[in-house]
């Protein structure tokens, strides 16, 4: 069993990578930003400069905002500016009103944002907002993480500068993971001590409920629990009912809907992903709660680990990571033990490598769909022991040198993808 110091270090980093948000975390984090530079101008801004890294410009450019009806980045910064309150976190929208909305598109038609690419920076996520009112002025920076400022000033006054750091963890808050260890604490932590993780359940089950009573996005998840012809072909079981529910919420948060889920890592698909196939799995199977909330544990830090060497934000789809996630927590739900569950983590390696991500965007629910139907599959052939081999592919014997070969080529490896992907994005002939 782990010892209380390091299960007290593991349950911190849930915490801090396992928050609700609302709305796709980049445009919001973007918002957030800008709250922050609003907030230390202490006066409404005239004029707002944003510069952005190319991965958050990528994954803010087609999605909904909450609360708006529109899509994309200068209404998430005019509220910002208007009613966002960085107390907030990623939940900085949610005192949104049709009010501010109306003056928001008044903002942008006065032309008083610019939003641009920062050049010539490596990190990937990277916010830097300077807001201004006359003479004055203010500037906020995040990077490294969503809701991680790394310097913010007034005028000619630096009130804090931490831009010398990599990540927004200090090393006391640093914890060294791997698979085993991750199945471990999943498996043999005290359970009062994870029950925490069933907020997780029903934010991200009440999305998807909300949406299946609305029309959003492109209505994957409605489609799939409701259409007569669709069930002729797919069935009604578990498989479809986690596709569905996984999709309606995706649905629903990227088509802007002003519903909280729990994100994974600054991803909310990633945290829906993480959740719901292994939520629908147990509630159909009739698990109970403690099998349920270690199988929730075991992947949402699978997913946490994962991302430890992939980076926040890369060329890989994320839901590549949560669904290995939730491969891994279906297995276990299975009864599955450690070997089944690094079997399922190899076959999902061996499966969705290189999956691009082209942005936040109502059609990540495809992307999520496919994730968590591989996770599936993934799971029940780990359960007869059949695993992909280290003869083939990227696949390794050791599990985590498989995980260190899927985060590689995402994070070296995809790069290029990721500045063609952006650079066919912003020259489309759209209509």
């Amino acid at each position: 069993m782990i010892d209380k110091s390091e299960r007290e270090r593991i349950i911190a980093l849930i915490n801090r990578e396992v928050v609700p948000a609302i709305g796709c975390t980049e445009p919001i984090a973007v918002a957030l930003c800008v709250a922050k530079a609003a907030e230390t101008l202490n006066q409404r801004p005239q004029k707002i400069q944003v510069l952005l890294s190319a991965n958050i410009l990528k994954n803010a450019m087609g999605v909904g905002i909450p609360g708006t009806d529109m899509i994309g980045l200068p209404i998430a910064v005019a509220l910002g500016a208007l009613i966002g309150k960085s107390e907030y976190q990623l939940e900085v929208l949610k005192d949104s009103t049709p009010e501010a909305v109306e003056a928001g598109k008044k903002m942008i038609e006065a032309q008083a944002i610019q939003i641009s690419l920062k050049e010539n920076i490596e990190e990937k996520l990277y916010i830097e907002v300077t807001c201004m009112a006359g003479e004055e002025k203010a500037t906020a920076i995040i990077s490294g993480g969503h809701t991680n400022f790394v310097y913010l000033s007034k005028n000619d006054s630096v009130l804090m500068d931490k831009r010398s750091g990599t990540s927004g963890e200090t090393e006391e808050e640093s914890v060294e993971l791997n698979l085993k260890k991750v199945y471990d604490f999943a498996t043999t932590s005290p359970i009062e001590e994870l029950q925490f993780i069933l907020e997780a359940r029903r934010l991200n089950k009440q999305a998807a409920e909300r949406s299946f009573k609305g029309n959003y996005g492109h209505e994957l998840g409605k489609t799939l629990c409701s259409s007569d012809s669709e069930r002729l072909i797919m069935g009604s079981n578990t498989f479809t009912h986690i596709l569905s529910y996984t999709s309606a919420a995706c649905d629903a948060r990227m088509a802007g809907a002003m519903i909280p889920v729990m994100s994974n890592s600054g991803s909310g698909n990633q945290g829906i992903a993480a959740t719901l196939p292994v939520v629908v799995y147990a509630e159909d199977n009739h698990k109970s709660e403690e099998e349920l909330t270690r199988a929730l544990i075991l992947s949402h830090l699978t997913a946490i680990y994962i991302k430890q060497s992939l980076g926040r934000l890369s060329a890989l789809c994320g839901c590549v990571v949560a669904a290995t996630g939730s491969s891994c927590g279906i297995t276990y739900l299975m009864g599955g033990n450690y070997q089944q569950v690094s079997f399922a983590v190899q076959n999902m390696i061996a499966n969705l490598t290189g999956m691009i991500c082209d942005g936040a965007k109502p059609s990540c629910a495809l992307k999520l769909t496919s994730g968590v139907s591989t996770a599936v599959l993934s799971a029940i052939l780990a359960m007869e022991n059949k695993c992909v081999t280290s003869v083939e592919g990227i696949i390794e014997d050791n599990v985590d040198l498989s995980i260190r070969n899927l985060t590689k080529i995402g994070s070296q490896g995809m790069n290029e993808t990721d500045k063609l992907v952006l650079d066919i994005m912003t020259h489309k002939h759209c209509d």
